[in-house]
């Protein structure tokens, strides 16, 4: 039987962190399921002190390393754990304490974290796993830990836990969230595409990023995502975008333009399985990337990656 649970743990200091996050690894491991902690750096010393030797049992990343980018958790970690766990798990289910969003997420990251957040509702829907995403109520915004009760069905504060009067269907949450992006610099190089045109866009995007300062692994990053992202364009929209391409600091950012539609906002966060024709190239695009951000309207779709 399946039993998907996906809860927010509202806490306001370490101890109501502590109270809410070690119970629930502690009671994961007494009941044989393996465990994974992806919680930013300084949540992850805090367990590791509290659970003493049991911490070995457990898996712990930085998510402010492995989730920088938020629609790279679903694919990128919480399936990555739950596919390979799964079957080592005693009675087949895993538990996540996933902490995707924390105080200091900029206004451009949010509306990917709020997305990611609802979606795992759709992503594990049909898969058996407990997830607790602890929320910093205390240095989140009242907004933050309003969409926190939007995007789960349970709430947890200190010991007591309840169904949220506040929860949403994922999809209109990542509808909602489906917000149009900056406008790029007026110094921004344009370029626009077609078929004959992808090896030259490569090499501009290759040349762009070199002679920004990228190393050679974040180069290459960046240009396999961008010739995902326009043969995208070539084959499903038209036969033709349009690139964008600029600095931001030391951060190189390239956005693609085309006239398609993406309809399923679950496209780049699920393995599409080894027998479809198709459907890998935005979820690569999240795993490659620091940050992608969509929006996808009736008349065309922004893809905005960010690499350095």
């Amino acid at each position: 039987m399946v039993d998907f649970v996906h809860e927010a743990l509202l806490y306001r200091d370490d101890e109501q962190y502590l109270t809410g996050t070690v119970p629930f690894v502690r009671d994961g491991l007494a009941a044989g399921e393996p465990v994974l902690v992806a919680v930013p750096q300084r949540g992850i010393d805090l367990l590791r002190g509290a659970l003493g030797g049991q911490a070995d049992l457990v898996e712990f990343l930085d998510m402010r390393r492995a989730g920088r980018n938020p629609g790279r958790i679903i694919p990128g970690v919480l399936s990555t754990f739950t596919n390979h766990a799964a079957e080592a798990a005693a009675n087949g289910r895993v538990r996540i304490v996933d902490e995707p969003t924390w105080p200091d997420r900029t206004e451009l990251e949010y509306p990917a974290c709020v997305q990611h957040e609802a979606l795992i509702n759709t992503a594990f829907e049909d898969r058996p796993a407990w997830i607790l995403c602890p929320y910093d109520t205390a240095n989140l915004t009242p907004e933050a830990v309003r969409d926190a009760e939007a995007t789960h069905p349970i709430v947890v504060e200190g010991e007591h836990r309840r169904p949220s009067t506040h929860y949403r269907e994922p999809y209109l949450i990542a509808e909602e969230f489906n917000r149009p992006l900056p406008a790029p610099p007026p110094d921004a190089i344009t370029r626009g595409f077609d078929l004959d045109a992808l090896a030259a866009t490569r090499r501009l995007v290759a040349g762009f990023a070199t002679e920004a300062g990228l190393s050679a692994d974040q180069v290459e990053d960046l240009v396999l995502a961008v010739n995902e992202l326009t043969t995208n364009s070539v084959v499903h929209a038209g036969g033709f975008g349009t690139l964008f391409l600029w600095r931001e600091g030391g951060v190189v950012v390239c956005e693609v333009r085309d006239a398609g539609r993406i309809h399923n906002p679950m496209v780049g966060r699920r393995n599409p399985g080894v027998n479809a024709r198709g459907g890998y190239g935005v979820m690569l695009v999240n795993l490659l990337c620091d940050l992608v951000r969509v929006h996808t309207r009736e008349n065309g779709t922004t893809i905005r990656v960010y690499v350095g």
